[in-house]
């Protein structure tokens, strides 16, 4: 009965999440044949799995839902009984978190993308930063705000913290971060004017003309940014089988390259 109970909950909060999530539809992944197949994705694929999935419903005739947001969030909506297909994550600690809390299938974990964290500022800047250690970022900053995801749940957020601690320049701006709830709105602070620094994925500097990039992060500075994907336990969707394997094929590969990922996985 509590498992009832959660499903009809998230049914009746729908149009709440939305504002969270994006465009949600409104059922449960369904057993229907021609039911869209509904995508929990981290809030960074937007433009590339936009583009993608609409190949794929013009190739097929079958649709796609996506509803955006941090991965953290996604990752506990899943856990609190929030209906989709198939998730994908910004990083591989909320997907582990998935799968410890059996909201995903770990026979269809896949590691398909990869990316990089890079420093931003608007579009007609003349900052200059060089991203090596002791690097002064507080003083680039001018006194305004360095725009990131959420550093302690949001995965670009925790990329970003862990990158700048080990250049030594965390503790000169841990007090002037303009902390969001995902990257995308981390991006927007700075496309606005907002924020004169931000953190973001390489991606999202593709997407966004408002913003150019100053520096792009070491490698080494940071954790493996790695986008692991794979179909939730409870999908009743089997377009969601041909989906998440579409996704992973040459079809798909110059989607997400002309955004400035990586992609390393290949269908099974």
């Amino acid at each position: 009965m509590h498992a009832v109970s959660t499903r009809r909950s998230w049914l009746a909060g729908l149009l709440g999440l939305s504002l969270v999530l994006g465009s949600f539809p409104a059922t449960t992944p369904s057993r229907a044949a021609d039911a869209p197949v509904v995508v929990f994705a981290a809030a960074s694929l937007k433009n590339a799995l936009d583009e993608a999935t609409a190949t794929w419903g013009k190739e097929t005739g079958k649709t796609a839902k996506i509803s955006y947001a941090g991965s953290n969030a996604l990752a506990k909506q899943l856990e609190s009984g929030a209906p989709a297909d198939i998730f994908w994550s910004a990083d591989q600690a909320w997907m582990d978190y998935a799968q410890k809390n059996n909201t995903i299938r770990p026979d269809t974990r896949t590691d398909l993308l990869r990316n990089a964290i890079v420093l931003v500022a608007a579009k007609d800047s003349t900052v200059a930063v060089d991203l090596k250690p002791g690097v002064d970022l507080a003083k680039a900053l001018g006194g305004g705000h360095l725009a990131m995801g959420n550093v302690d749940a949001v995965p670009a957020g925790k990329y970003g913290k862990a990158a700048l601690t080990q250049l030594g320049a965390w503790d000169g701006v841990k007090d002037k971060v303009a902390q969001a709830e995902n990257v995308r709105a981390a991006l927007l602070l700075v496309a606005r004017g907002e924020a004169p620094l931000g953190i973001v994925y390489a991606s999202d500097a593709v997407s966004e003309p408002g913003v150019k990039v100053v520096a792009t992060f070491p490698a080494d500075s940071h954790p493996p940014i790695v986008y692991p994907i794979a179909r939730t336990k409870e999908s009743a969707n089997e377009d969601s089988v041909a989906l998440l394997k579409w996704l992973q094929s040459p079809a798909a590969k110059p989607f997400f390259e002309k955004q400035g990922f990586t992609v390393v996985g290949a269908a099974k």
